[in-house]
């Protein structure tokens, strides 16, 4: 499969119902972002059943942000609805096989049960802890008597 030109439109359509989608964000300026093109579109064309979209940041810079892209190109592997994977740097055509590999092995039952823990755990801890004031604020000056 070819790569997807993605948009903020388009983005939950085409990633949302993939259970395995890799997302390149690129700028057409970024001499890296060209030497990790042809890397990407070969990685597509050998695994057609995984959704491969671009992001150019240059055009689409609020879906750029919404995934705190800083620097390109930047890959974005999502499973299941989760990202599992987000670094930036170009690489290699082994090392891209080697990601998307590692991202079928992944256990997303794992994954869904270590998040719900961390939830519970977090919600204990804020009912647990007492009250804190919130910073910026000062407590009221006793009156004079």
């Amino acid at each position: 499969m070819a790569t997807i030109e993605l948009t903020k439109e388009s983005f939950s359509d085409v990633v949302g119902g993939a259970e395995l989608a890799l997302v390149d964000f690129w700028g057409p300026q970024c001499r890296l972002c060209r030497t990790f093109e042809p890397v990407f579109e070969k990685a597509s064309q050998r695994h057609p059943d995984a959704v491969f979209g671009k992001v150019d940041t240059q055009t689409h810079g609020q879906l750029a942000a919404m995934f705190r892209v800083m620097s390109l190109p930047t890959l974005v592997i999502i499973k299941e609805g989760f990202v599992i994977y987000a670094r930036s740097g170009a690489l290699t055509l082994e090392d891209l096989e080697d990601l998307v590999g590692q991202a079928r092995a992944l256990d997303m039952d794992g994954v869904r049960g270590k998040r719900a823990a961390r939830r519970t755990t977090a919600s204990n801890r804020q009912s647990q802890e007492p009250a804190r004031p919130r910073r910026g604020l000062r407590p009221p000056l006793p009156t004079p008597s």
